[in-house]
């Protein structure tokens, strides 16, 4: 955690809520749950920090909903760029990171990537 970062009970909250979670949360979902903790705003706000603080990241699904999971393969230095496929299921609308399986990206020369998203659309065990 950076030196300027509060420990709010909403950053502790949302940051509880979603390392609790087996599949990505939005906000929507998280604000839910949060039951009143932290209005919608604060809850967005916390979001941005945590994912500046390399401690979640962002995910958007194949609907452009953004949704949130914990940060597990990062190195938390440089770049935090997530070399993961995330697993989108269209039957029931979880959402996973899929990190046993790497992926590499090469870029052409002098392109430099600071983030992607790979986001595939299917069936989840679950519900086939």
């Amino acid at each position: 955690m950076s030196k300027t970062s509060r420990n709010t009970i909403a950053r502790q909250k949302i940051l509880e809520l979603i390392n609790s979670k087996k599949t990505a949360i939005s906000h929507s979902s998280l604000q839910e749950e949060l039951e009143g903790v932290c209005d919608r705003v604060t809850t967005y706000r916390v979001l941005e920090r945590l994912v500046n603080e390399s401690l979640i990241h962002r995910i958007v699904n194949v609907n452009g909903v953004v949704n949130y999971a914990p940060c597990q393969t990062c190195s938390h230095k440089e770049q935090h760029i997530h070399q993961h496929i995330h697993f989108s299921c269209i039957s029931c609308g979880t959402i996973r990171c899929i990190t046993d399986h790497p992926i590499a990206i090469t870029l052409p020369e002098n392109y430099s990537a600071t983030e992607y998203q790979l986001t595939i659309a299917g069936t989840c065990p679950e519900c086939l």
